[in-house]
């Protein structure tokens, strides 16, 4: 899983409601830019990026492509976040008990 570049696929306000709504049920590039009010292009720009980090995948079915959301995809995003504290390294001058300005209690 490519954590960094769902993050931004998902900070994307439409590309968030693209996911939202196909998680309700799946949809067509049609369907979503009607009910986004978005153009058809505009849906299929959000959709590359969203098929890009995995989080979306689509089914050809008669002429359309209905698109589906990854949703262990989307678990996988929601275990790295909880597990972020102890996987991310803190430099050990962030970890010393410093007095810095940052840090001094208000007397």
């Amino acid at each position: 899983m490519k954590l960094l570049q769902s993050l931004k696929a998902l900070a994307e306000e439409s590309r968030l409601k693209i996911i939202t709504l196909l998680l309700q049920e799946d949809h067509c590039v049609r369907s979503l830019a009607h009910r986004l009010d978005l153009s058809e292009a505009a849906v299929s720009q959000h959709l590359k990026v969203l098929r890009e980090a995995d989080l979306v995948q689509g089914e050809k079915r008669g002429y359309w492509v209905h698109y589906q959301v990854q949703e262990k995809v989307l678990a996988s995003i929601s275990g790295a976040l909880t597990r972020l504290p102890q996987e991310i390294e803190v430099p050990a001058e962030c970890q010393q008990n410093h007095q810095g300005s940052c840090c001094q209690k208000d007397n």
